[in-house]
Order: C-alpha cells, then structure tokens, then sequence
C-alpha cells in the first residue's frame, strides 16, 4: 500500500480553498504516513477567465505554516515542504532564486502553459487544434527542462491530455514517443524523475498522468524514479485511488516508488 502523496495543494494555492489542516486531517484519516505539500508557483501566470486569481506562493507565510503543522501532527504524521513550479521561458531566474532562498523537500516541475496558453482553457485547442496541440505541449517540457535543473520530479506529464475536446478518446502516446522520448531520456540523463498523478483517474481519463504506456516507455529507457501524488486541491481527493495504482506500476515493470526528504531520495517498495 502507498502510504505517500507527494502532490498536494491548499489554499496556500490559487485554485484551492481547503485549509493546510483540513487536508493533514483527511490524509491521517486515509492512513497515511507522510505527505508532501506542493503549492503552486506560477510566474507571470494570467488566467483567461479570471485576472484576480494567483499562483503566486507566499512563502514567507508558507513555510511558518508548515512548521506549525509540522509540530502540531509529528506524532501522527510526517509532513514535508516542497513547490510546483510552472515552467515556462523567461521566469527560469525568478524559479533558481526561490530555489536557493527556501529549503523545500521536493520540488515539481510541470508545463502548464504551452505556446502562450493554458490547456485548461478551449483557447488552446481553438488555436492549434488537438494533434498540433498535444505536440506543442510535449515540445514545451523539452525546453522546459533546459530551463532548470533543480526539480525531482516532472509533474503530470501529459496534462494537456486531460482537456482534449474529444475526451481523450483519439490520443495515442506511441505519436508521440518521438518527443516525449527526448523529454524523457533527458529527465533519466539529469538524475530525475516524473511522477505517477491520479488526477488523471479522478477526471474520468481511466488512466493516471502520465498514460500507463508512457509510463512503462519512461521504463524501458531506463527511468527509475517515480514519485506518486494525487494532485488534490481538496481533502476527499487526496490519495485517490492508490489502491490501484501499485499493481498498475508492476504490471509495467516498476518495483518502487520515491519520496524525497530535503531532495534527496528514498526508494520505497511498491
């Protein structure tokens, strides 16, 4: 059983509303040994549909909150720090200078911007159209990774997945492999990782972020380290359907899991 989630958001976020505690409560509640924080910091991010939302993570209170919660629950869980950063050109400056002023336990990468946009709005689609646009995003965490170095873990590799118009229902990741191979093999050459995200279970996708197929190609190029999160921004949402996710990674060859302490890693049999 995994008893980690390492992608969480509170309202320390700008798409949460769930309290630091509800969320240590629920994963107490659902048996949980550790959790791992990783509030959103997007620079220079712009919502479509609404100017008076931030991702941008106040860390001067962050990190105090932390160790509140931290003393407040050492007795019945482990609660660690980390970050997820938005990448994209231009902030790469912005991201090191986070990076160096605060101690996080784990940081994530992920693109969730690609040629301008946000997949999450219809825009994107509008605009490049669903082929055009899964390449485009794919191409964006290659240039991404070039940015910056100082992550764990590439977050939910294939998000832009989650909002195709047609509900998934014509991507194929083999048309892909051609870049996500690059992106890969680049993460497995840094020392890195990607992560297993069940968000993709919850949306109704019935399958984790990245695809099961893209999992087990990050697998066979010789990639070792996964680190599993629910990406809950609420309390029910978090561990979500992990109990299905270990025979899920054997049956595609992976015999562990990671966590990261002070971003350093632990290998944890699945």
């Amino acid at each position: 059983m995994i008893r980690s989630d390492f992608h969480l958001h509170t309202c320390f976020s700008g798409d949460s509303k769930s309290s630091v505690e509800s969320m240590i409560e629920s994963a107490i509640k659902k048996g949980l040994k550790t959790i791992c924080f990783t509030d959103h910091q997007d620079f220079d991010y712009c919502p479509e549909d609404d100017n008076t939302i931030s991702f941008d993570l106040d860390v001067q209170r962050y990190f105090p909150t932390m160790a509140q919660y931290k003393e407040k629950y050492q007795d019945k869980i482990e609660i660690l720090t980390g970050v997820e950063f938005g990448m994209k050109e231009g902030i790469e400056n912005s991201v090191w200078q986070m990076v160096k002023q605060y101690p996080f336990d784990f940081i994530i990468a992920s693109s969730h911007e690609a040629g301008g946009y946000d997949p999450y709005y219809p825009r994107y689609y509008d605009t490049f159209g669903e082929e055009q646009g899964i390449r485009i995003y794919f191409e964006s965490i290659v240039k991404n990774i070039a940015l910056f170095d100082g992550f764990q873990s590439y977050g939910h590799l294939d998000y832009a997945v989650r909002y195709l118009p047609s509900k998934n229902y014509f991507y194929h990741p083999k048309n892909y492999f051609d870049i996500l191979d690059v992106a890969m093999k680049k993460i497995i050459e840094m020392g890195k990782g990607i992560e297993c995200n069940t968000s993709g279970l919850k949306y109704g996708l019935g399958q984790p972020h990245p695809r099961l197929e893209v999992l087990k190609r990050y697998r066979e190029l010789g990639g070792e380290i996964l680190t599993i999160g629910s990406d809950a921004h609420k309390p029910e949402h978090i561990a979500y359907d992990f109990h299905l996710v270990p025979d899920m990674l054997k049956s595609i060859g992976f015999k562990y899991y990671t966590i990261f302490r002070e971003q350093k890693p632990e290998f944890i049999k699945l």
